[in-house]
């Protein structure tokens, strides 16, 4: 399908990313992607907005894969979506059976009739032939909407009232039972997650997500809207991405709070990185990635380019390795996504295993949460984050959930790990329960 593409230059590109976003709200489909102008070795754009299907793939996890494969193959478009964690179920013996309050489909990905992308100072306009006579003018409705405008759905909202699926002690039973697979050599290291969730409430997601990702100020913040189902989402983390015949995988494993007083802060990002404990979590995760990427790479490509380094967020330090490989001409993009689907920062290893332990130990379907959101290029590059830090709603529903998690391995005690998650955890209850009231 053939696009018109017009670029134009931008004075003031903070200003016209804010009424870019205030403008998408009036679309039922949507997916926004944010970089927050983080530099990054790897990146296309600054950020991008998907709307409006033209055509649209929803299905549940039974061959999710072949039947994206067919519609990437199909559409040759850029085409913008999800796939959920449970996803997983589709390459392996897994199932899903834990409660779900959100009922968001396993996949789903659309064609967007209207796709623009901010870089730098200009902004690119590429919109399918057949509604091009459009795009001048959505340029104009964009430079003269007003940034400050709420969406009209504030005046719904009501107070959250957050509840845990896991209560503490039973938090702490849980862990012990995964540290006792681990002693028993079942598994070396398990992401094991736990849902907060409000009922019968109702919540402003364009409003949330702008405070949320305020806040946090992530390189992979994204804002998804398909009908009444929400994700708003500070992530900092990348799953996968494909630049031709490379493949770029930044598994997140270890955290550590910001603190105040630069000295401080300093002092606890030289401390992450050289804790053992953090530095095994990352390390056991980057030798399943490298496996998971060998899968479909070139004999003897696979390197590790960055090893447990520390990049520091507005609310936490994190660290981060990057894994590379070179993939065959012949290789399907889909098919790199899954040989390496679900992510292993999410799992653990080995991968199956633990997987199977997470199912049995956990309350709740993880669903979106986990999974990933992203897109394929033309050419078939992609890009893929890695569903953390975020918040999903169901408005119709009217449901809402946020999932932390962190990975457990043989030095891990409950205490700190239940700690690791109210922290991770934060900046999400903070929005719902102060941002709401407004």
């Amino acid at each position: 399908m053939s696009r018109t593409v017009r670029i134009f230059s931008i004075d003031t590109p903070k200003l016209f990313k804010q009424k870019l976003f205030v403008w998408a709200k009036q679309f039922e489909t949507a997916v926004w992607l944010d970089s927050n102008n983080y530099e990054q070795q790897y990146s296309s754009f600054d950020c991008a907005l998907a709307v409006e299907e033209f055509t649209s793939i929803k299905t549940d996890y039974y061959n999710a894969f072949e039947k994206l494969k067919e519609y990437q193959s199909f559409t040759k478009d850029y085409i913008f979506g999800y796939i959920s964690y449970d996803v997983k179920n589709d390459t392996e013996r897994l199932s899903s059976n834990n409660f779900d309050g959100l009922h968001f489909p396993d996949l789903y990905f659309f064609q967007p009739q209207k796709l623009i992308f901010i870089k730098g100072d200009t902004v690119e306009f590429h919109y399918l032939q057949m509604i091009d006579d459009e795009l001048e003018e959505d340029f104009e409705d964009i430079i003269e909407t007003n940034p400050t405008i709420q969406n009209h759905q504030q005046d719904e909202t009501n107070e959250v009232k957050i509840k845990l699926r896991i209560h503490k002690d039973e938090y702490h039973e849980k862990v012990e039972k995964v540290l006792e697979h681990i002693h028993r050599g079942d598994i070396y290291e398990a992401n094991f997650c736990q849902e907060f969730y409000a009922e019968n409430t109702v919540i402003n997601p364009y409003k949330v997500y702008t405070q949320l990702n305020g806040i946090s100020e992530p390189p992979f913040a994204t804002f998804f809207r398909n009908d009444n189902h929400y994700l708003l989402s500070a992530t900092p983390e990348r799953y996968i991405r494909k630049e031709e015949s490379k493949i770029i995988s930044q598994p997140i494993k270890g955290t550590a709070k910001r603190l105040i007083d630069p000295i401080e802060d300093n002092k606890i990002a030289f401390d992450l990185a050289r804790d053992e404990k953090e530095r095994s979590e990352n390390i056991m995760i980057v030798d399943l990635v490298r496996n998971d990427l060998s899968r479909t790479a070139k004999k003897g490509s696979v390197q590790v380019e960055e090893l447990c380094k520390v990049y520091s967020f507005k609310q936490v330090h994190q660290m981060i390795s990057t894994v590379v490989s070179e993939i065959e001409n012949t290789a399907h993009p889909v098919d790199v996504i899954k040989d390496t689907f679900p992510m292993g920062s999410m799992t653990g290893a080995p991968k199956i295993s633990a997987m199977k332990i997470i199912e049995e130990l956990e309350e709740t379907k993880r669903g979106l949460y986990s999974g990933t959101v992203g897109y394929f290029t033309p050419n078939g590059d992609f890009d893929f984050n890695v569903v953390i830090r975020s918040i999903l709603y169901n408005a119709e529903n009217k449901y809402v959930s946020y999932s932390v998690g962190g990975a457990i391995t043989a030095k891990s005690t409950p205490e700190k790990e239940y700690e690791e998650c109210l922290l991770k955890a934060k900046a999400m209850k903070y929005v719902l329960t102060h941002t709401n009231k407004s």
